[in-house]
């Protein structure tokens, strides 16, 4: 079927985005297509602002639109506990669980030699002189729990040995290769709440 070169390219942006194949981008062409100016006009702005209205928190490193973020902010989380995700939205998937009141530090990914992502490409040091600076009494390791996951956390256990940290990891209540951003709050909460003394 032949469409417009505009329809192509909207289909071709959209299928750079992860999870969006050839029908989906279609479908979502044509519906924008078809929406009311309103819509069009404001999501063409939010997704053109992002990146502008968009920091890093200076202290956990989570997205946000000021620095410090709220979380490191608010007085009544207690930020002598620090759980430690990989991503933002690993941060996200932790705070709808609602049982953790303490504070983040977010990696910006995991281990993986193979591509290329070293201790040195990770917020690891950060980390490491965030706990040394003293007030932190737990570390919980929340990386995804799957071979990357699991490298980074014990390259971030033996990093952290010798502070006072008392280092955790999330129990198993997470399925085993799963990501913490498609986990339901319920099993997140669970894993947080079973979470272990690392060895």
């Amino acid at each position: 079927m032949h469409t417009s070169p505009a329809i192509e390219r909207l289909v071709s942006s959209l299928k750079r985005l992860p999870g969006i194949g050839e029908k989906s981008a279609t479908r979502l062409a044509f519906f924008l297509l078809g929406a009311p100016e309103g819509l069009v006009s404001e999501l063409s702005q939010a997704v053109a602002r992002i990146k502008q209205d968009t920091v890093l928190c200076e202290r956990c490193f989570n997205l946000t639109d000021q620095s410090p973020c709220p979380i490191c902010r608010d007085p009544r989380r207690d930020p002598s506990v620090v759980c430690v995700v990989e991503e933002p939205a690993d941060l996200v998937s932790v705070e709808k669980s609602g049982g953790f009141q303490g504070h983040y530090h977010v990696l910006g990914g995991a281990l993986a030699p193979i591509d290329g992502v070293g201790p040195d490409e990770l917020r690891i040091g950060e980390l490491e002189a965030r706990v040394r600076e003293g007030g932190v009494t737990e570390v919980i390791l929340a990386t995804n729990p799957n071979a990357e996951g699991d490298a980074t956390a014990h390259y971030i256990a033996e990093c952290l040995r010798d502070t006072e940290a008392r280092l955790t990891r999330i129990a198993y209540g997470m399925p085993l290769g799963g990501d913490l951003e498609y986990a339901d709050h319920v099993t997140v909460g669970r894993s947080l709440a079973n979470r272990q003394e690392l060895e």
